[in-house]
């Protein structure tokens, strides 16, 4: 079973998004992955996602409700089996966590989201708690989450 960590800024908009619909689209393909979700911030530990961005997942059939923002930690390095960040700064982030050569979890991928969904031209799926575009996140995360799904078979 593929283990893989959706990692944003604070694990209440994009993260969450992309762990519930990637979670969703792996179960309609009957791939057996298990996926979780992290910000690099702290201060949303303990929430559930941005209410908004529960709303608008919800209108397309994620339910979310049931998370909880955790901030990312170096076992997860071990834990899981790729690590997807929602922008640079993101990857940055996770990047200066990772274990030292030679250590456990030291090889773990870490990869962006919307390499994923190169048809998009986007780099970064941006931030809809600033941005206020809610709609725009979930349809990057849904083309990006069909490559991820098609990139695990190849």
């Amino acid at each position: 079973m593929q283990k893989i960590l959706f990692v944003c800024l604070g694990n209440i908009c994009r993260s969450p998004s992309a762990e519930a619909v990637f979670a969703a689209k792996a179960a309609t393909a009957g791939k057996s992955v298990m996926v979780d979700s992290a910000g690099t911030g702290d201060w949303h530990v303990g929430e559930p996602p941005y209410p908004p961005m529960q709303d608008a997942a919800r209108a397309r059939g994620y339910d979310m409700s049931d998370l909880r923002a955790r901030q990312i930690k170096v076992d997860d390095f071990k834990g899981f089996d790729l690590i997807v960040a929602m922008d640079g700064n993101n990857l940055r982030d996770v990047e200066r966590l990772r274990p030292k050569a030679g250590k456990p979890g030291s090889d773990t991928p870490v990869t962006m989201m919307m390499q994923y969904a190169p048809q998009t031209g986007e780099k970064s799926v941006p931030d809809p708690y600033y941005t206020r575009d809610f709609d725009e996140t979930l349809d990057l995360i849904e083309a990006a989450s069909d490559g991820l799904l098609a990139a695990l078979d190849a």
